[in-house]
């Protein structure tokens, strides 16, 4: 027998056979003694990883172990560890990115900066009205806990509910940051703690059940400052209507889940009773359904405007009616505020970072002043309407701004062109000729052989071309009206706001400010979130299916009823 001296995950002297033991029977010999499982042993003999190189009965001999080697003994991960582990770090990654680009979103879309995007984020109201709340501070908080909860929902949608409780949490944190006061009427915050405790329910995580119960009478309160007592407020202000119950119907269920596993089994039983009273409430007959469906609307649809009318199938569609309407508005509407981004980007930032106010350019525009100009004052005086007007009352500061504006324009137009007037001028051309060349568009070649053909047919004179006062692109997209479906000519004009936009991100930042342009983005996520938010709706919380609570209650009834049956 010889000796081994093993140190690491456990020490002392080990005697083997050199010539009968092999390595995993050495292995397996000292995880017995470490306490660890053999695959997450690791032997180190002499700087080198002890292997069998694919061959299990090579004894120590054959691989040079003699008497008294030294081995050193170190804990790997096992391999369906080693899974685990990289999954879970997967994980913490990904959630670590959801936060990063709901913190990055509701920064670039909360304070008035110019979004990178074509859309922008803003928070509404259940009427589809944007709402501003209180400071920048409690507007980027509010905006990244709506955020990260529409993204809990997803995940819970997808039943990755670990997942989903995280999220939520770091929805939690960001409402915290926000003005108590602004929130205290709002259904969101009362509504994301049902979600928690959902999440626990479906990952029957028993653990949870204090901060559950706790949870649920934070969301009762808050609901009640939200909807009224018994739903008073609700009923008044939406003419009768209650999208609201199915929430109050899962609100009711893990009332009773947790009071049953508390041993309260009488507030258990009436909870449940009460959930099951209003699930009744909201069952769909088929008859019914399958009749507003013939009218022509999803099944999805009908069945959301059943529920909210009480079944009754005229509201129900007037109501999806009305919902239809407001969709293609809100199309139209996203429509002329992604060309509304899109002109913006062209006017430049403030120096404070902020785009051009839409609405104040509007009111310089409606007293008689052109869109560009109006616009350059405002970026040059930080949207402040009475000192941008003040400007181009100026005579000499109007005059400085529109030579700044030709001059913008004539470095876009060369940047397009890949050309300049100095380079056409240097061919022999006039400047008059080279300015209206390059005016009216094209490449390079284009431009020179338009110039080219146009001393051909004019020897000797320098040809002018009468661009008849016509106004810059930009101008054009602002006093044309927004249409629900582009026409060709329309798209054309969409693609060169956008090439225009993009000229000033690339070519204007020293002078016109930079928008964003240094932040690293992670698009992949943030489009992920954008996505998600472009799907719901003002009634999308109160969308609940509703088919997990039917078998939950009825499971739960059935317990009580087992147990006051049982002596």
């Amino acid at each position: 027998m010889a000796k081994l001296k093993v140190a690491g995950t456990w020490g002392g002297v080990i005697e083997v056979e050199l010539g009968n033991w092999t390595l995993l029977m050495l292995r397996e010999e000292v995880a017995k003694r470490s306490g660890l499982d053999p695959d997450s042993i690791k032997l180190i003999c002499a700087g080198k990883i002890l292997k069998d190189d694919g061959d299990a009965t090579q004894t120590l001999a054959q691989l040079g172990i003699k008497e008294n080697s030294k081995i050193l003994s170190s804990r790997g991960a096992a391999p369906e560890e080693g899974k685990s582990l990289m999954a879970e770090e997967e994980r913490s990654r990904r959630l670590s990115r959801i936060k990063a680009a709901a913190t990055a979103l509701s920064k670039r879309h909360a304070d008035g900066s110019l979004p990178i995007e074509d859309y922008n984020i803003e928070l509404e109201d259940q009427g589809g009205h944007t709402v501003k709340f209180g400071t920048e501070t409690d507007q980027r908080a509010a905006m990244m806990g709506l955020m990260l909860h529409t993204k809990g929902k997803s995940l819970i949608g997808m039943e990755m509910y670990s997942d989903a409780v995280e999220v939520l949490a770091m929805a939690e944190e960001s409402f915290l940051l926000c003005d108590p006061k602004i929130l205290e009427f709002v259904d969101n915050i009362p509504i994301m703690e049902i979600d928690i405790v959902w999440c626990y329910f479906l990952l029957r995580d028993v653990k949870c059940l204090s901060d559950a119960g706790v949870r649920l009478e934070k969301a009762r309160k808050g609901l009640e400052r939200a909807h009224g007592k018994d739903l008073s407020r609700v009923r008044l202000l939406q003419a009768g209507q209650c999208p609201e119950l199915a929430l109050y119907v899962r609100l009711e269920l893990l009332e009773g889940v947790v009071a049953y596993h508390t041993g309260q089994h009488d507030k258990a039983l009436n909870t449940l009773k009460s959930a099951h009273a209003k699930l009744l409430q909201l069952q769909v007959p088929d008859e019914t359904l399958s009749l507003v469906m013939g009218m022509g609307f999803q099944e999805k649809d009908a069945k959301r405007a059943l529920r909210l009318n009480n079944q009754d199938i005229a509201s129900s569609v007037d109501f999806l009616i009305e919902e239809r309407a407001k969709r293609a508005q809100k199309r139209k509407d996203d429509l002329k505020r992604q060309k509304e981004i899109l002109e913006q980007k062209t006017f430049g930032v403030t120096p404070m970072n902020k785009a051009v106010d839409m609405q104040m350019l509007d009111r310089l525009v409606s007293i008689g002043y052109a869109r560009d100009l109006a616009a350059e004052s405002l970026r040059r005086n930080e949207n402040d309407f009475q000192e941008a007007l003040d400007a181009l009352t100026n005579p000499k500061v109007n005059s400085s701004i529109q030579v700044y504006i030709e001059t913008r324009k004539r470095k876009r137009q060369e940047q397009r062109a890949g050309t300049t007037v100095e380079e056409l001028v240097s061919m022999g051309f006039g400047r008059g000729q080279a300015t209206s060349a390059l005016e009216a568009g094209g490449s390079r070649e284009d431009i020179i052989q338009r110039l080219l053909s146009s001393s051909a047919a004019n020897p000797g004179m320098a040809p002018l071309t009468d661009n008849g006062g016509a106004e810059s692109s930009t101008n054009n997209v602002a006093r044309e009206s927004i249409s629900n479906e582009m026409d060709g000519e329309a798209e054309q004009e969409h693609s060169e706001m956008k090439d225009e936009a993009m000229d000033e991100i690339a070519n204007e930042g020293s002078t016109s400010g930079e928008p964003n342009g240094g932040e690293d983005r992670d698009s992949e996520i943030e489009e992920e979130i954008a996505d998600e938010i472009a799907q719901v709706d003002a009634l999308s919380a109160y969308d609940i299916s509703l088919d997990r609570e039917i078998e939950a209650i009825n499971e739960y009834l059935d317990m009580l009823d087992a147990s006051q049956d049982s002596p």
